[in-house]
């Protein structure tokens, strides 16, 4: 029987889960700077080049930002900069004017089956289900479900997302900590039922995008799972290749 030959794992790409492994646990907090690369080079015994080919493929991946002149900052869902990452519907107008977020809806229930499935926890598990909508300029355009696990969340109410004036990553984030940096999406045409046609005011039956997507935290661990129906009578979806 042959023997497997071991995975070869560049430098870089060592120091790269080593910071990434200090993200995870919470040494360097959303919003805040990491050590200079001078620092870190010390800190693992390597040179500044190969640090800073590790930060440059992390900061590619959106968990950090480089400022110029400022230094290196851990990604955080409070700059207004990252709204428009996980939030791709675009106005027709091209005007990105941050939508407003109205909580409709929020309760404890416990996981079924398909919950348990996409959020990877126990069937039975809690999990808090919130509904919205997104509103921009005044109007109606993003009705979601959103389902998230209980035990993560504790405290979060109707209440707190009222009071609440960011998005809803960035409550997550700043309240709960929980940092989501990647999603996956499933999108697809359906047509508009009577519930929805008046949360967003359409006629039954106008062609809406149901957008299905799970969020993930470090780790590759789910944190949630939304069904969002998108009117797109003056936005579009946008979705950049490269």
């Amino acid at each position: 029987m042959a023997q497997e030959t071991p995975t070869f794992s560049p430098l870089y790409r060592q120091i790269k889960t080593l910071i990434l492994q200090a993200l995870e646990a919470g040494e360097w907090r959303p919003g805040q700077a990491i050590p200079s690369e001078q620092e870190l080079a010390a800190r693992f015994g390597v040179s500044q080049g190969t640090v800073r080919k590790a930060i440059d493929e992390i900061a590619g991946d959106n968990l950090l930002v480089r400022k110029q002149g400022k230094g290196t900052y851990v990604a955080s869902h409070n700059d207004p900069r990252a709204l428009f990452r996980f939030l791709r519907l675009v106005p027709v107008d091209g005007d990105l004017t941050p939508p407003q977020s109205v909580p409709l809806d929020c309760w404890r229930a416990k996981a079924g089956q398909e919950a348990s499935r996409m959020l990877a926890i126990e069937p039975g598990a809690p999990i808090i289900i919130l509904r919205r909508l997104l509103k921009f300029a005044q109007k109606p355009v993003v009705v979601d479900e959103i389902y998230l696990p209980g035990e993560l969340f504790q405290g979060l109410n109707f209440e707190t997302l009222q009071d609440w004036h960011g998005s809803l990553y960035s409550l997550l984030e700043t309240r709960f900590g929980s940092r989501m940096i990647r999603a996956q999406e499933r999108i697809r045409a359906v047509a508009a039922d009577r519930s929805t046609s008046e949360a967003l005011k359409v006629a039954e039956g106008t062609p809406l995008l149901s957008v299905e997507r799970v969020t993930y935290t470090y780790g590759d661990k789910p944190v949630e799972w939304r069904r969002g129906l998108y009117s797109t009578a003056e936005h579009f979806y946008l979705n950049e290749l490269n």
